[in-house]
């Protein structure tokens, strides 16, 4: 059975050594700084079924447990999306 999302709110899905996870990770601290809104990020070490559901995916957005973006987070979509 496929895992379940991460719950609610900005959660980006990464994992170790991964440069596009560096540069999501620099997008979404910039746009939720200025949009004050919290985020979070989760480690597929940590969540390892949902690191196997996503795996060629790397980094994934969620906002509100749904998928909104993976690879390359577009920074003026995930603007108007938490705007």
């Amino acid at each position: 059975m496929p895992a379940d999302p991460p719950g609610t709110g900005v959660v980006l899905l990464t994992r170790p050594e991964c440069h596009l996870c560096e540069d999501a990770r620099i997008v979404v601290g910039r746009v939720t700084a200025e949009l004050g809104v919290g985020w979070r990020e989760l480690s597929v070490t940590d969540a390892p079924a949902l690191g196997k559901r996503f795996a060629e995916e790397l980094p994934v957005l969620f906002i509100d447990g749904v998928q909104r973006d993976f690879w390359s987070i577009d920074e003026a979509r995930l603007r108007r999306l938490l705007s």
